[in-house]
């Protein structure tokens, strides 16, 4: 049982533990918009080759494949709160250094891919115990509806208010939405490491047992969960077209439509406002079909938008549909994730997590690599139309988890007769 109080029917209270975390994940936000904004810009400066800007986002993706399933048995481990606080002290010393280096001339496309592979090294134990600590915050009940305000508020922070200001950013110096990044970094790990949890009890480890061990229990039960198993099929899918289509994004709006950096922002902002709404409308979403049903809608209709995104060359056009894209998105993202937190014990949550998010990311690599080279070969726009490809590859994976969809608050067998970690 959470220990956090409800601020109504449904609804986590803002006081407490959900109102810190809340205001570290948004703090963090706002600085990692900064931050992912302004590298492939900044990429742009030092390479035209759109296979080495790629780069940079798939060694973003890479240590998920390395290091994901360790950073969830670990995460079951530890206090998850320490894990997490020390976890964003490390990043924010990581820019700060970065953001130094930026400022005296040092920059280059290798530092670049150093960075953003050991943020996301030490993201594999933040997100994980942060997916296992929520459930420790807020009761059972109020999963859904806290997991869309922590989410709304990381796009409201992050594209509406985080990325928009990184040209004006840029102005005063190249360094400066690298330095602003470290420094929420060190406040948001303030604020989870002042937070007060009870963590939830856990059943002594076998005699024995090891890490590898544990791993296997944590892909074994999302390979028993049917409704587990196909969201992250889907999943894996799609993160291949995320890894074309984010690696490409850039030279698409200030090569392929010519609209510059302030393109680039105004295609972010978009996405944010669609994300946002699709935050505010989810509940409602999910309550006419189901969680898995509202999946299966979200990448439908994303596919279509990712068929403007390459196909239309108009900066209007391509802001529309990164705002569709936006809040299909963010219905996509709130019902999986809420879906993992209901359907999985307490004790095996971080290890079914970073499964789910090892499996799922695995393609983004390789997709951010494909899309540089079809970039390359056919020209910018090509990228965003190989991920609608693969989006529809995603949407089929997902028609045989609909027998075992559920509704708000509600679980079928399959959850129950899924085989508990030993």
């Amino acid at each position: 049982m959470a220990t956090g109080e409800t601020g109504g029917v449904g609804a986590p209270a803002w006081r407490g533990g959900f109102g810190r975390l809340w205001s570290a994940a948004v703090l963090s936000s706002f600085g990692d918009a900064l931050r992912t904004s302004a590298l492939p810009l900044l990429a742009a400066t030092l390479t035209d080759r759109p296979l080495l800007i790629s780069a940079v986002t798939a060694c973003g993706y890479l240590p998920w494949i390395v290091f994901g399933l360790l950073g969830g048995a670990v995460a079951d481990r530890v206090d998850q709160r320490r894990a997490m606080w020390t976890a964003d002290a490390v990043r924010g010393l990581l820019v700060a250094c970065f953001a130094v280096a930026v400022a005296l001339g040092h920059a280059s496309i290798g530092l670049l891919i150093a960075l953003a592979f050991a943020l996301t090294t030490l993201q594999t134990l933040f997100d994980n115990a942060a997916t296992a600590l929520l459930p420790a915050l807020v009761d059972r009940h109020a999963l859904g509806s806290a997991n869309a305000r922590l989410m709304t508020g990381q796009q409201i922070a992050g594209g509406l208010l985080g990325a928009p200001l990184v040209p004006l950013l840029l102005v005063a110096g190249a360094s400066m939405p690298f330095a602003a990044d470290a420094v929420t970094f060190l406040v948001a790990a303030a604020l989870v490491a002042s937070l007060r949890t009870v963590r939830p009890e856990r059943k002594p480890r076998p005699a024995g047992s090891t890490l590898r061990r544990e791993i296997t229990e944590g892909l074994r039960f999302l390979g028993h969960d049917k409704a587990l198993r196909g969201l992250c099929a889907a999943t894996a899918l799609c993160n291949i077209g995320m890894g074309a289509l984010i690696a490409g994004l850039v030279l698409l709006v200030t090569g392929w439509l010519d609209a510059g950096t302030a393109g680039y922002a105004a295609a972010m902002a978009a996405y944010t406002v669609g994300g946002l709404t699709g935050g505010v409308a989810s509940g409602r979403v999910v309550a006419r079909l189901g969680r898995v049903r509202a999946v299966l809608l979200a990448g439908t209709v994303q596919i279509g938008a990712l068929v403007v995104m390459g196909s239309v060359p108009s900066p209007v056009a391509l802001a529309v549909a990164m705002a569709v894209f936006g809040f299909m998105g963010m219905l996509w993202n709130v019902n999986t994730r809420t879906l993992m937190q209901e359907r999985t014990p307490a004790d095996t949550l971080g290890r079914v997590s970073a499964a789910f998010r090892t499996l799922g990311v695995a393609g983004a690599p390789l997709g951010a690599l494909l899309g540089g080279a079809v970039a390359t070969v056919w020209g910018l726009n090509t990228p965003a139309l190989l991920a609608a490809a693969f989006f529809v590859l995603s949407v089929a994976s997902l028609i045989p988890a609909l027998k075992v969809d559920v509704s708000v608050g509600a679980h079928d067998d399959d959850a129950t007769t899924a085989p508990a970690p030993r």
